[in-house]
């Protein structure tokens, strides 16, 4: 069955390896599969529950293939796209059938249909005139329910292998999982050959996705093997009505669909990783097992993903901060970031950055408290939506509770004198230390900690000024994300059906956002219409990396709630012929850089460790060619040290070229090298980070001129490591 997945537990696993050069191509699959973990391929006899399910299958299937037969055929107009009209018969016409009549090539590469805006599977006739679009794998729809389909393949096999109960099977950003009850064994990396032997018979099988709606006392009897389908059949599927389920080979599937034709679409399959999991994410139910996946309908993309993959793993944030000594996390605090000398470096030049920005943007800093009475969080709505990702203590017989977020704080130090429309828009700014109680299972690096600090601000503004705060915004942001090299997507997210507030105020806080997303990105940004917050329109911003990897970091968000429940208010100008008259501020959430420690995290991967050199922990290394010229070289990083620069000297017993080595793999962005005839013309010899591996000598520059040089690449936060 489809879910999303709510904040799976992430885990790390290496890729299953290759079989082994010489076994035969017919036996080398299932050898090297057992082999490498023990067990059988599959499971002889098969589990009970396959025989009950597809004889219940194959006898509802029969009724519901009568009553398709017995449907009225009717002319029926179908319209493409670009406005063309295909002509066909109602319950007998295919969205495949459509794809043929325009090419072949379209037809094997098309993987799922929309029928008047709804997903459709490709086979399913078409029950009337309709607008068709036609979906490939690269459309993101498209690879939602080619991976969707590939997670039904990996149930099909952990099926065969384990004979376990499955319980959610959705696809993800980045491939899909099956979650799964196994009993007395857990899943371990050695599985994998044979769970991705089984997969590719199921794919080499051709094995049709066949639908059937069926009823729900049905469908509780097809599953009563299995508690998992049954709570979702009895909580999700309203007595007297139907849902659906998929076939593919004996595996047969609570679900609402779409899929893709038949496995055999499916041309490369590989298992990933896995990981323990909860029942319903609830600490309090059974344990479970997720096994991950990605798959392609192409050999040569999964070949790129491998590829991928390797270079990912060179630039995991963990390796680097370990190697470059940055930061490092300890069993006595999990969670929490212990940041080392040179980690501190990069963490205080992004604060830096900001505070610098903050200053000449109008934002004022603000230092709140870490720690809360629970009365706080009920009157902000926290306590009741958010208690259980809160660290509470007792004080004093009372409920405390530290802060999730800065939000409700800042409200108080709004509310803590009376305020006029001329003191707004007020932009508080301030990097609190914040704590959630994540899952000790969901814990990552730093992208996934208990204790972190936001470049957290809260705008209190007029109606009237949000449109030109939001283009202050987008400008703070083009300016941040430039720095590093970072492009950005922007999606605007609008009124959900249960929402704060009358629908005249939400109509325009969308209109403004709209309106100024169109004239600052015109046809650039998107809309996704009903998943803004409750208590107001939001704007999501995602970041590409460069791996092309998309990580949420900012956000903008309207809040019409807090301001209400927190009774906010400033005196308008109407307030001189009525002092009693008060108005309610808008509320503007803004992170740009998020939590400090994951955009840390990100900006490791992002450049592989070569940091940018304003923001580089190891920016200058001297070394001097022989002894006699130490004394120089402390001089010379003496000088740079004076003007902000962060240098070190080399006055070791290495060699030269192991000195330089040294550097090198260090990541330092310049090694100056000093010898008798830079002593003597107060210079140095400059190499650069770029130019690793180079033998001849480099550019001599004036010690005066190296400085100024360096000075300005670190003022100017230029991204490219060069001097000019």
């Amino acid at each position: 069955m489809s879910a999303p997945a709510l904040h799976p537990v992430e885990s790390t696993a290496a890729p299953a390896p290759a079989p082994p050069v010489g076994v035969p191509k017919a036996e080398k699959g299932k050898k090297d599969a057992k082999a490498a973990s023990g067990s059988p391929l599959e499971l002889s006899p098969p589990p009970d529950y396959f025989e009950h399910r597809i004889k219940m299958f194959d006898r509802l299937k029969a009724e519901y293939d009568e009553f398709l037969k017995n449907q009225p055929r009717q002319e029926i107009n179908v319209t493409l796209p670009d406005g063309a009209v295909k002509t066909g018969t109602s319950w007998q016409t295919s969205p495949l059938d459509i794809a043929k009549e325009i090419s072949k090539g379209l037809a094997d590469r098309v993987v799922i249909a929309k029928v008047d805006g709804e997903l459709w599977d490709l086979e399913r006739p078409l029950e009337g005139s309709c607008k068709l679009e036609l979906l490939d794998f690269e459309h993101p729809e498209g690879k939602k329910v080619f991976w969707h389909s590939s997670a039904h393949v990996l149930g099909e096999a952990a099926e065969k292998h384990y004979g376990c109960h499955l319980c959610l099977g959705p696809p993800t950003d980045e491939g899909f999982f099956y979650e799964m009850a196994i009993q007395d064994r857990p899943v371990v990396p050695a599985d994998y050959p044979n769970l991705e032997t089984l997969s590719n018979s199921a794919t080499k099988e051709k094995q049709k996705f066949e639908r059937l709606v069926m009823k729900k006392e049905d469908l509780l009897e097809m599953f009563a093997y299995n508690k998992y389908k049954k709570h979702f059949i009895e909580t999700k599927v309203p007595d007297g009505t139907s849902t659906t389920v998929y076939r593919c080979g004996p595996m047969i599937d609570l679900c609402i669909g779409p899929h893709i034709p038949h496995t055999g679409r499916i041309k490369a399959f590989m298992v990933t990783k896995s990981s323990a999991s909860y029942w319903l994410n609830d600490a309090n139910n059974d344990s479970l097992q997720r096994i991950y996946g990605i798959s392609f309908p192409d050999t040569k993309q999964l070949k790129e993903y491998k590829n991928f993959l390797a270079e990912a793993a060179k630039r995991d944030h963990r390796k680097i901060g370990k190697e470059q000594e940055l930061f490092f996390w300890h069993d006595m605090s999990p969670g929490s970031t212990f940041f080392l000398p040179h980690g501190t470096r990069i963490y205080n030049k992004l604060v830096e950055l900001m505070k610098q920005e903050y200053h000449k943007r109008g934002y004022s800093e603000v230092v709140s408290p870490n720690m809360y009475n629970s009365k706080l969080w009920e009157q902000s709505g926290h306590w009741q939506h958010y208690k259980d990702d809160m660290f509470v203590l007792d004080v004093d017989k009372e409920k405390f509770a530290l802060k999730p977020m800065n939000c409700p704080g800042h409200c108080l130090i709004f509310d803590a004198r009376d305020r006029s429309y001329k003191e707004l828009p007020i932009r508080m700014a301030e990097f609190g230390v914040i704590h959630r109680n994540e899952a000790s299972g969901a814990l990552s690096g730093l992208t996934r900690v208990r204790r972190f600090v936001q470049d957290d601000t809260h705008i209190f503004c007029m109606p009237s000024q949000i449109e030109s705060e939001m283009e202050n915004l987008f400008d703070f942001l083009e300016n941040i994300y430039g720095l590093f090299g970072f492009t950005f997507k922007l999606v605007l997210s609008t009124r959900p059906e249960t929402f704060l507030g009358n629908i005249e105020t939400w109509n325009e806080a969308e209109k403004q956002l709209s309106d100024v997303l169109e004239r600052k990105y015109p046809g650039k940004w998107e809309l996704n219409p009903g998943d803004g917050a409750f208590y107001g329109p939001k704007i999501d911003i995602t970041i590409r990396d460069a791996l092309n990897r998309s990580h949420q970091c900012a956000t903008i968000q309207l809040d019409f709630q807090l301001p209400e429940r927190f009774k906010l208010k400033y005196r308008g100008p109407e307030a001189h012929d009525d002092p009693e008259k008060v108005t309610r501020p808008v509320m503007i959430h803004r992170a740009i850089l998020g939590s400090l420690e994951r955009f840390i995290g990100i900006l490791t991967e992002h450049t592989a460790g070569k940091w940018p050199f304003w923001v580089s922990p190891r920016q200058i290394l001297v070394v001097p060619v022989a002894a006699p010229f130490k004394d120089y070289a402390s001089e010379v990083a003496q000088r740079l040290q004076d003007s902000g620069l962060f240098v070190d000297v080399d006055n070791g017993e290495n060699t030269l070229p192991k000195k330089i080595r040294n550097g090198e793999i260090a990541q330092y962005n310049f090694i100056l090298v000093v010898g008798e005839e830079e002593m003597k013309s107060q210079s140095v010899n400059v190499r650069n980070r770029e130019d690793v591996g180079t033998k001849a000598r480099s550019e001599m520059i004036k010690l005066d001129d190296v400085v100024a040089k360096l000075s300005a690449l670190n003022k100017e936060r230029r991204l490219e490591n060069k001097l000019l």
